[in-house]
């Protein structure tokens, strides 16, 4: 996952709104973090999960992680939430 711009040496991550810590969780690769546990979006509902959901039968329990990051810019707290995650090659 790569880094917003703006983001400088200084930064909170959060995953689900839980506190990360670095090199513990995750660490930082040049712009980009690597997370020690894998991460996953859920992605569009098909047609018939849809309607699976909308009619009661079924509920959705895939996982569906998302990552924030807290910053400074120019004195003010910017929370950047939702960040896309990328695969590791």
């Amino acid at each position: 996952m790569e880094l917003p711009a703006g983001v400088g040496d200084r930064f909170e991550v959060f995953i689900n709104g839980v506190p990360q810590q670095a090199d513990r969780d995750f660490r930082q690769e040049g712009r980009g973090l690597v997370f020690e546990r894998p991460l996953a979006h859920e992605g569009k509902l098909g047609f018939w999960r849809w309607l699976s959901l909308f009619l009661g039968v079924a509920g959705t329990y895939r996982q569906n992680d998302s990552v924030d990051v807290v910053y400074e810019v120019n004195g003010r707290r910017v929370v950047a939430t939702g960040l896309p995650l990328e695969p590791v090659d």
